[in-house]
């Protein structure tokens, strides 16, 4: 029993010193193959089963490796196996489970914390992440320290994007591309686009710069590593309406084929954005991108909604109401307060032709969640004017309370309801928001008696009110508003103007004391040559110089005055062959077709014997072009003098156009030899 414990331990030694060396040389898989043979010998040795752990995780079997740890609870600990236990369930994707993991470990190494950041980002976390890295890098001192500064920037830039929180400046040198990449992010976020792109494109230049170094690497290694860039300058092309510019980079990077399944579904999701309800076929192709096998795990929660937000869009333009119905239902359920599923349903059925129904799911919409009633309202109160019920869509606006007051929804109840002919509504309108401005300024000064002006927008809604009312005849209604923007402004000439015109109609008197306040003449006078305005380049009436007065000219200026020369009116040219004797044609101004005696243009001498029928056919009876019979009663020669002539409608043919009696009536057409070879037809 002792030799062969002997043996033991000296085969158990052998081994290890193969497990030290294969670990040294990176060589896990020969390493495993070792200590599966020291198990053999102890199964329950915890060195063994870390190392295997470990050569199991650096051999990317990280399922296999958790088996181990969960297998042998009693032996590794959470002490002893917590780093490795957690980052395998970080890589499995089990991030909740990672960060338990961690968070129940005894002690809190450098790797612990390194993993917690990442888990923490993943999660999405980003405030707690920020704290992290901070304190890793205020007490770490390793090789390590660019990779976190890196991590770092990526975490800011994910707070200005997602969360649209200004980052603060870290003070970070960007002295690789993955910090200015993310610096560009940041910029990204806050709407700074131009200063983004150029960000891009330093850290394109330095991601060929350090990549060129390695003699290893090849151009289609530093075009994969260039193609997430390349992405993200399409995007701001995208966002600054270049979007022709930017279709044609988002193709260039997909030809490439990255392995990257999270940017290829970036990309395909931002040429579906940009194809819209057109190229259909291409959008149906570039969503598989999006469904890819580990996509989920490489976006934020943000980007697979928008994704998913998009799919239901391409399911509804390429008429899949029941997918879209799916997809937006599942939308629904994983947020129910987002207003964009419900907007997609609702477009959905108007598609469909069902409005009422519409309407219906975004009034229970509306009830369910307040917060979002102001939206949705505005989007029903769309459909109603739609459907032509602008009454209805007016009563929807007013119903939101936030909005009555604002200038933009009174203008557009105010419009509506012109449009309707319904003035005391549209008064009324104006009316409520005015109120509202003076409850307002109350509660901003507490009750003080103190004169307060009213702000730019009170006023300007009681002057469109003053305005509206003097438009449609409503003087005594307008006079108080006229009255309450003179009071705000004695100075206003304008508003005083109107007061007075109002007044005339309703209060001449009033009126006559309020045109005392009016400045006078004097001092509305302006100092204006009106000769040179007259005489200017841009004057529409330009007056003649005064020319020297002599004679008559000097007795009428003194006289009377200036006199209009009376314009002589010429006369009309006469035609060359007119004849005052003959009364002229009382149709002589119609054209010559409208005209009665019109009989069209006089044909050509044969045409009337050319045959319109079958070929062989003749238009005239055979008696009509007997020669014989029209030679033997030849019509008599007009007299001279006369005006007769033969009429249009006649077949009978002068003898001059007759033919000789033995002539044949038609010629014969000789048929033409059909060719060997030759095709028949026409």
């Amino acid at each position: 029993k002792m030799a062969a414990a002997a043996g033991a331990a000296a085969a158990a030694a052998g081994l290890w010193s193969e497990v030290n060396r294969c670990g040294q040389n990176g060589d896990f898989a020969r390493a495993l193959k070792s200590v599966n043979k020291i198990l053999q010998i102890n199964k329950d040795d915890v060195t063994a089963l870390q190392c295997k752990v470990v050569c199991l995780i650096q051999n990317g079997n990280f399922k296999e490796a958790l088996g181990v740890i969960n297998t042998h609870t009693k032996v590794l600990t959470s002490d002893v196996i917590a780093f490795e236990k957690a980052y395998c369930e970080y890589r499995l994707n089990r991030i909740e489970s990672a960060l338990k993991t961690i968070q129940s470990a005894s002690q809190q190494t450098d790797k612990l914390k390194e993993l917690y950041g990442q888990v923490l980002y993943r999660l999405e976390r980003y405030d707690d992440c920020l704290a992290a890295y901070r304190d890793l890098i205020r007490n770490s001192q390793d090789e390590y320290e660019e990779e976190r500064k890196t991590n770092l920037s990526a975490v800011v830039a994910a707070q200005s994007t997602w969360e649209k929180v200004v980052p603060e400046d870290l003070g970070l040198r960007e002295a690789t591309y993955e910090l200015c990449y993310n610096s560009a992010c940041a910029l990204i976020g806050q709407g700074k686009l131009n200063e983004a792109m150029k960000k891009l494109q330093k850290a394109a230049e330095l991601c060929r710069q350090s990549l060129s170094e390695d003699s290893d690497v090849t151009e289609e290694d530093i075009e994969a590593e260039l193609a997430i860039i390349h992405g993200q300058m399409a995007y701001i092309m995208q966002l600054q309406g270049r979007t022709e510019d930017a279709l044609q980079l988002y193709n260039q990077i997909i030809k490439l084929k990255p392995t990257d399944v999270g940017l290829l579904a970036v990309i395909a999701n931002n040429i579906i954005t940009i194809n819209k309800d057109q190229n259909v076929f291409d959008s149906k192709k570039k969503v598989k991108l999006t469904n890819a096998e580990g996509v989920e795990h490489k976006l934020s929660k943000k980007q697979l909604q928008a994704i998913e937000f998009n799919k239901a869009l391409l399911a509804m333009y390429t008429n899949q109401a029941d997918q879209c119905r799916k997809l937006s239902a599942s939308l629904q359920s994983q947020s129910p307060e987002h207003l964009l599923p419900v907007l997609i349903q609702a477009a959905q059925l108007c598609r469909e032709k069902q409005h009422a129904k519409a309407v219906g799911l975004l009034q229970d919409f509306a009830d369910q969640h307040p917060a979002n009633a102001a939206e949705i309202k505005l989007t029903m109160a769309q459909l109603k004017i739609a459907q032509g019920s602008v009454t209805k869509a007016c009563m929807i606006l007013r119903s939101i309370e936030e909005l009555q007051h604002k200038p933009g929804m009174v203008s557009a109840l105010v419009t509506m309801y012109s449009h309707e002919e319904d003035i005391d509504s549209a008064i009324e309108v104006f009316t409520q928001a005015i109120q509202w401005y003076q409850q307002y300024q109350a509660r901003t000064n507490h009750g003080c008696c103190v004169f307060q002006p009213k702000s730019p927008v009170h006023l300007s809604l009681i002057r469109e009110a003053a305005n509206f009312k003097l438009k449609h005849g409503r003087k005594k209604e307008a006079i108080s508003d006229l009255e309450e923007l003179w009071k705000q402004n004695p100075k206003d000439v304008h508003t005083l103007a109107q007061l007075i015109s109002a007044y005339s109609l309703v209060d001449p008197e009033k009126a006559k004391v309020l045109s005392k306040h009016l400045p006078s003449s004097d001092t509305m006078s302006l100092k204006v040559d009106v000769d040179a305005l007259e005489n200017s380049h841009g004057a529409t009436y330009v007056r003649k110089k005064a020319g020297k007065l002599t004679g008559d000219n000097q007795q009428k200026e003194q006289g009377q005055g200036e006199v209009k020369k009376k314009k002589k009116k010429k006369k009309g040219k006469l035609p060359k062959n007119y004849d005052p004797k003959v009364t002229p044609d009382p149709e002589r101004w119609l054209p010559m077709r409208e005209r009665s005696y019109y009989r069209g243009r006089k044909k050509g001498k044969k045409k009337d014997q050319v045959g319109k029928g079958t070929q062989g056919s003749t238009t005239t009876g055979s008696s009509e072009l007997d020669a014989s019979r029209t030679a033997s009663s030849p019509p008599t020669s007009p007299r001279p003098g006369s005006g007769a002539a033969v009429s249009a409608t006649s077949n009978v043919i002068p003898p001059r156009h007759q033919k000789p009696a033995g002539a044949p009536a038609t010629k014969k057409k000789q048929q033409q030899k059909k060719k060997k070879g030759a095709k028949g037809g026409w």
